[in-house]
Parts: structure tokens; C-alpha cells; sequence
């Protein structure tokens, strides 16, 4: 159990961070999800929590933006405690193009909502957790995505690049704050059934790809919930800088 430690998942009201938000919850922990714009499926998510027994809030705040991120981190502080575990999960998608394609304005948009999100809440979760800022320890669990590997060509080359941005992240950070009790360990993510796919502008996408898959299927949200909450949990102590591919075998 998880002796009521404290987690915050950004981008927590769907997909994978709304399945994670009910796995950590499940457990014993006290959930603060944040999100940027759907309110109503982050405070349906809530509700169902609670009506299970769990303890759970939700924070609206854009993550891209260094004023609400240190918004989230304080109203965590104040109705919950300090924070234990970061689950970096928000994230954007834009509609399928080739790089040639592409303009500054979507570009720096994807970067700045997927990787200047993470290092913001990674500075705010570090305040906290670092021995040397008078924390006791924690665990930082980034979702990057198998595209970084793939580099998505003809798709979101924007998007893959920025969760190799991702990778690079958790293998620095996991080395700079090893010695002050802190891990940061990744998921990346394959072919999972969520909405993203259809902010991508193809929501049967994985339809589509799912025999280039060696396991045959797409993933579940659940799926990556379970190794995220391995990661940063006990059970992975021994683990920092690891990453974990949830792919289906690519």
C-alpha cells in the first residue's frame, strides 16, 4: 500500500493519466489530477474515485505555463501535502503532416505543451522531494512514447522529437538528482487506444496498424498505468534512468 503518499498526474482526466489517476487511487494514494480544459471528465473521474473509496482532486492548469504550474504544485502542498511521486503524462497531438508541411507556430505549440511541461513540473517536484530542499525522497515517472524511437515520419515527426526530448529528460535529471533521493524513470507507450489519435485527425489509426504490431493489438490505458506505477513505486527502487517500452513488442 501506499501508506497515503501523495501523486500528481498532469494531463490525469483521460486516457492513460485518467487510467493511472484510478490504479494509484485504487492503491491507497491521494490523487491530484491535473488538466487543462475538459473539466467535466476530470470532475467525472473524481466522483468516480471517491464513490470508490479513493481519494482524489482535480486542479485545472495549463503546464506549458510556468505561473500555473507553480499554482498546482502550492493548492497540492495546501489540500493534500507535499508531493511524492510526479507523473508527467500531459501532452498534445496535432492533426498528421510531413515536416515540409509544418509551421513555427505548431511546432514550438507541441514543444511547449510536451516537454517545457515536464521540466517545469520536474523543478516544482524536486523543490519538494530533494533531500537537499528538506524532502524526503520521490519518484518522477515521465510518458514519452515509442515514437521517439520511430521517429513517426509522414505523421508527427514534431511530436516524435519532442518525446525524444522526453528520453533525454529522465536520463539527465535521473543523474542529477540520484544522490538527493530522487528517481526518474520513463514509460514510452505504443499504439494505446485513447483520444489522442483522433486529435491526430485518424481515430481508428490503430485499426489500421495493429498487424505491424507483433502482439497483434493495440494497447490498453491500463497497460501503461501498471508499469508507470511500478516505476514509481517501491517494488522499482533500485531502478532510476530506466525506461520501459510499452509497445506490443516494437
Amino acid at each position: 500500500m501506499s501508506s497515503n503518499k501523495v501523486v500528481i498526474i498532469t494531463g490525469g482526466s483521460r486516457g492513460i493519466g485518467a487510467a493511472s489517476a484510478k490504479l494509484f487511487a485504487a492503491l491507497g494514494y491521494k490523487v491530484a489530477i491535473n488538466y487543462k480544459s475538459r473539466q467535466q471528465p476530470a470532475d467525472d473521474l473524481v466522483q468516480k474515485i471517491i464513490d470508490g473509496g479513493g481519494y482524489c482532486i482535480a486542479i485545472q492548469g495549463d503546464v506549458s505555463l510556468e505561473s500555473d504550474v507553480i499554482r498546482l504544485f502550492e493548492q497540492v502542498d495546501r489540500e493534500l501535502g507535499r508531493v511524492d511521486i510526479l507523473i508527467n503524462n500531459a501532452g498534445i497531438l496535432k492533426p498528421q503532416s510531413r515536416l515540409v508541411d509544418m509551421d513555427a507556430q505548431r511546432i514550438n505549440t507541441i514543444f511547449s505543451n510536451n516537454v517545457t511541461s515536464y521540466f517545469l513540473c520536474c523543478r516544482e517536484a524536486i523543490k519538494r522531494m530533494s533531500f537537499e530542499h528538506g524532502g524526503t525522497g520521490g519518484s518522477i515517472v515521465n510518458v514519452s512514447s515509442g515514437a521517439a524511437r520511430s521517429g513517426s515520419p509522414h505523421e508527427y515527426i514534431d511530436y516524435a522529437a519532442s518525446k525524444g526530448a522526453i528520453d533525454t529528460l529522465t536520463k539527465g535529471l535521473s543523474l542529477e538528482v540520484a544522490s538527493e533521493g530522487i528517481r526518474v524513470n520513463c514509460v514510452r507507450p505504443g499504439f494505446i487506444y485513447t483520444d489522442m489519435h483522433r486529435d491526430g485527425g485518424e481515430p481508428n489509426r490503430i485499426e489500421r496498424l495493429k498487424s505491424k504490431i507483433p502482439l497483434g493489438r493495440g494497447g490498453q490505458p491500463c497497460e501503461v498505468a501498471a508499469a508507470i506505477h511500478w516505476l514509481a513505486s517501491e517494488q522499482s527502487a533500485y531502478s532510476t534512468g530506466t525506461f520501459i517500452d510499452v509497445t506490443g513488442g516494437l
